[in-house]
């Protein structure tokens, strides 16, 4: 295959360096490549022949009428030159884009494919049991099971358990605490009626879990003091349960639970905090006859760390261990996101059983570090001095001040009563610009870092304050 890489003359050594052992033309088009016009393009094929064109996916100009006069095809490169070692070894088993960077059209490649991997183990696991059509146990994914605390107190417990479901949870758990009454659990659940997801109760109180055995798909947690006064009625409701150790030893527990009927069980050995006896407490996760419920959300809570990795950890904890089910809950600020971190590291799980290690998956649970550093070529100049300060006083815009802020996932930006809001920092930048609402350069300046800081907030779930450091 032969094919031509126009670079620029900063890359030119990093493109040669890829190109080596191809046949391959790199020419320099100028000093930066992704100035590259079609012009330049229709220049540089003229009485050559080549299988294809690979530009610099950082470019903004249209190929396309290059590529129809000409019968090349124009594929978009990675943005960065230092990539492009990785994407040249993929060319004739790999379709690329002419709109997406390589880099990202690959990365969404793998991505899909690992998720249709996924999809079709599932698809061909053959689990313990079913769970309102959920598989669970045996080789079928790891199922999160998201927790919803005093649901009976929540106000809009539709739209809390649809976000959840929307985030990846595969199970609701309905937490109940000690000034719910019967009739309370009856109208969370008659609210939930026609939800189409396993449904759990999670209370250890008999009349509560009475009044949820005409919805609730699994009740949390059946033990040796509630068993013999309830554990016929689960049975007979045909819902699984999850049971625990309490005076007595969970395997004694689950006999008790299979001597009343029930047929469909999970056994919780309790998965204690960091410095609680987290690791006394794993050494409880043996093989029991039945799958087994990991509670990882009680140690993320418990511990006041980033929830990204540590969900990353004990989901592969939790597949070592060989459970089934997992527990996450999003009940304070640092864990927001955790049903979907811990869907995704499911996921991950599943692509690794046959890995020595969770990486290189085509998914992943990068969010602020990178898995690679690019070492791009150093920046070219005859003469540089050192920046001044800003002063402390700066000139205020004739036209006047704004006051930025968030608003769910939009940047709101406000001047003289009106408001222009918007998803990406740019586009709300660009429409007060171009409506004549900023009159001063430096202005310009200022509102474009409180935009981006405001976008940077959304991005990563923080608090956003104006003026001050993100």
């Amino acid at each position: 295959m032969r094919i031509l890489l126009p670079t620029g003359a900063a890359t030119e050594s990093m493109v040669r360096r890829a190109a080596a052992g191809y046949d391959a033309d790199v020419v320099v088009t100028g000093q930066i490549a992704s100035f590259l016009t079609p012009h330049a393009l229709r220049l540089l094929l003229k009485g050559k022949m080549y299988d294809c064109v690979i530009i610099s996916g950082m470019c903004t100009a249209s190929f396309e009428q290059v590529e129809r006069e000409t019968g090349v095809p124009v594929y978009r490169g990675p943005r960065h030159a230092a990539d492009l070692m990785l994407v040249l070894p993929l060319l004739g088993t790999e379709t690329f884009s002419r709109t997406i960077p390589a880099d990202d059209f690959l990365a969404a490649r793998r991505a899909e494919t690992a998720l249709s991997m996924i999809g079709e183990l599932e698809r061909n696991a053959i689990p313990d049991f079913l769970i309102r059509g959920l598989k669970i146990g045996d080789g079928s994914r790891i199922k999160v099971l998201a927790e919803i605390m005093d649901a009976h107190r929540c106000g809009d417990i539709r739209r809390v358990v649809e976000k959840f479901l929307a985030s990846g949870a595969d199970i609701i758990d309905l937490g109940f605490g000690f000034d719910a009454k019967p009739d309370d659990v009856t109208r969370v659940f008659s609210l939930l009626s026609d939800i189409d997801a396993p449904l759990a109760v999670d209370t250890q109180d008999p009349s509560l879990i009475r009044a949820a055995l005409g919805r609730a798909d699994i009740v949390l947690s059946l033990q040796e003091t509630n068993i013999p006064e309830v554990g016929k009625e689960v049975a007979e409701a045909g819902v699984a349960a999850v049971v625990v150790p309490g005076n007595s030893t969970l395997t004694k527990n689950i006999a008790l639970a299979k001597k009343a009927g029930i047929r469909c069980i999970i056994a919780d050995p309790l998965l204690q905090p960091a410095g609680s006896g987290f690791i006394r407490s794993l050494g409880r996760f043996k093989k029991f006859s039945c799958p087994i419920f990991f509670g990882a959300g009680n140690v993320v809570e418990l511990l006041d760390a980033d929830s990204i990795g540590m969900n990353a950890l004990l989901a592969a904890l939790a597949a070592e261990i060989g459970a089934s089910v997992i527990f996450t809950s999003e009940h304070s600020d640092k864990t927001q996101g955790s049903i979907s971190e811990m869907r995704r590291a499911t996921e991950m799980m599943v692509l690794a059983k046959d890995r020595p290690y969770p990486k290189d998956l085509g998914i992943d649970l990068l969010v602020l570090k990178e898995k690679r550093r690019r070492r791009e070529p150093p920046l070219e100049y005859d003469t540089a001095q050192p920046a001044r300060s800003m002063p402390g006083e700066i000139t205020c815009d004739p036209k006047g001040n704004f006051r930025i802020g968030i608003e769910g996932d939009q940047i709101v930006a406000v001047i003289h009563g009106k408001a222009v809001k918007g998803i990406h920092w740019q586009d709300v930048l660009f429409t007060l610009v171009s409506q004549g609402e900023v009159s001063l350069l430096d202005h310009a300046g200022y509102l474009g870092r409180e935009l981006y800081k405001a976008e940077l907030a959304i991005r990563y779930g923080r608090s956003f304050e104006q003026d001050g450091e993100f």
